[in-house]
């Protein structure tokens, strides 16, 4: 799986250096909704036809909540970590680390703060992303199915859901989605917050 995620990204890049016009950029926003919600709904089919997960997921409980909000604990520790050893102020790298891997929105929260910090936010992000397609199928064999869901952050409830539900199971799948739900919607609180401090 991540050999196919690799080579589709050099296959697009390659795509777009030597083939395809530019006047393809102007439908790249429309190609990737429609591919996205493809993706989406086979997984969510896959999900579907496996009814005993909604009856796991129902015996957990609240103690489903704990895998979210480790990964955003884990998330904001392990930037602040790394902004120590770079030297950067605690709450600047925590709020890149609240970010979760959302690029779009946490950079744009960070440009009130400073241009900068918006750009490395931005990176980040978009590196973990990445990341998080390479490295999910290794963490989901070598360490577990959840721990397999913290790589993704918020991506877990779209881009990174057919990785997760690939490597994984259906049960997995779920409390993915659950995770990039509760993580999204944490992003545009945690990032100011953070920040202000």
């Amino acid at each position: 799986m991540t050999l196919k995620i690799l080579l589709s990204v050099v296959f697009g890049v390659l795509l777009g250096l030597f083939i395809l016009p530019m006047e393809v950029l102007n439908y790249s926003d429309l190609l990737i909704d429609i591919g996205l919600m493809l993706l989406l709904f086979f997984v969510g089919i896959e999900i579907g036809m496996n009814r005993s997960v909604f009856y796991k997921i129902k015996a957990m409980g609240f103690r489903i909540l704990l895998i979210p909000f480790g990964v955003i604990f884990g998330s904001i520790l392990g930037s602040i970590i790394a902004g120590i050893i770079l030297k950067m102020p605690m709450n600047e790298a925590g709020a890149v680390g609240a970010g979760l891997g959302w690029y779009t929105l946490s950079s744009i929260l960070m440009s009130t703060y400073s241009n900068e910090l918006s750009a490395l936010g931005f990176l980040a992000n978009v590196v973990r992303e990445i990341l998080a397609f390479i490295i999910i199928p290794l963490v989901a064999k070598k360490l577990g199915f959840f721990e397999a869901i913290a790589p993704a952050g918020a991506t877990a409830m779209d881009t990174g859901l057919p990785v997760i539900s690939r490597a994984t199971d259906s049960e997995t799948a779920i409390i993915a989605f659950i995770t990039g739900v509760i993580c999204t919607f944490s992003v545009p609180v945690l990032v100011p917050l953070i920040l202000n401090f």
